[in-house]
């Protein structure tokens, strides 16, 4: 079965479907157009390809991914990354055409693999081979400019900060305290992903996890130094959940812009990922958009 779904080494790029896959770098495309995937999915995707043809168990996939010193919710973890997955390839668990999930066991790439084209354009890009004495002036020169570049991000001062909430489960049904806890987390990584250098993203402290009740903004905001909030609420709508996010600036308490979603929650993980991403891409538009105006 290897063979019969892997018949190229996986060094260069591959191709199923749509899509092409660089194992080394970990890029995804679509008709030659980058598809966004989070780093972990990314790991896993690059696992499974790999193996294709083969289940490869949740435990392999933890220690190819995880390790054994990193302390996580693995299955939870897992998950969202198979979730995130599906939702860049357009797979669906109920009729597969790229990951297959065999229960009880572990996930299986189910697509045949070949080699992906080189465009002209890309083959004329490769440079050509220098001599010794060259590449070695030249490797030099790269390393004094990436010491030096790396020194100006680490010198320059990070003034603005987003504090991201829990999310508030308002619907009293306490099955969904997971949904709020992993649709959070799924929101402090889109904006971590989004943010870069530009402004830092905090959702791990305490003070962040504590219940609205006991919510304080103005000391999230002096003990985080955080010039942002993010508030989130889970709530019901008819057989549809209804989330709310805000975008607090501090220490004013001003409200820049609320998102609301109403989701089904037949797939809760699919849900989050795709409500974390929208979440995302309005907030971050907004914090990029006129530093002048929004960061003070």
């Amino acid at each position: 079965m290897f063979q019969a779904y892997y018949s190229i080494e996986v060094t260069s790029r591959v191709r199923f479907g749509l899509f092409d896959f660089d194992p080394a770098t970990r890029e995804l495309r679509r008709e030659g157009v980058p598809v966004r995937l989070q780093a972990q999915p990314r790991q896993v995707l690059a696992v499974l390809v790999e193996h294709a043809g083969e289940v490869v168990t949740r435990e392999q996939l933890r220690q190819a991914v995880w390790g054994t010193d990193t302390f996580v919710d693995f299955d939870r973890g897992l998950n969202f990354c198979i979730a995130q997955i599906r939702a860049a390839l357009g797979d669906s668990a109920e009729s597969p055409r790229f990951v297959r999930t065999i229960p009880k066991q572990g996930h299986q790439f189910i697509a045949p693999l070949g080699a992906a084209e080189v465009s002209a354009t890309a083959a004329a890009s490769i440079p050509p081979k220098r001599s010794p004495k060259r590449y070695a002036l030249a490797a030099g020169l790269a390393v004094v400019v990436c010491a030096l570049l790396a020194l100006m991000i680490v010198m320059r001062p990070r003034t603005v900060n987003v504090a991201v909430a829990r999310f508030d489960n308002e619907t009293g049904s306490a099955e969904l305290d997971r949904f709020a806890d992993g649709l959070t987390d799924a929101v402090v990584a889109e904006l971590t992903a989004d943010a870069g250098a530009r402004y830092g993203i905090i959702g791990n402290a305490a003070i962040l996890r504590r219940p609205r009740s006991q919510r304080d903004l103005m000391a999230i905001g002096s003990s985080l130094k955080a010039n942002y909030v993010v508030l989130g609420q889970v709530q019901r709508s008819h057989s549809h959940i209804r989330v709310l996010a805000h975008l607090i600036r501090l220490p004013e308490q001003t409200h820049l812009w609320v998102v609301r979603l109403d989701r089904d929650t037949a797939d809760p993980l699919e849900t989050e990922s795709k409500v974390a991403r929208t979440i995302a891409d309005e907030f971050s538009r907004r914090l990029r958009a006129s530093p002048q105006a929004i960061f003070r």
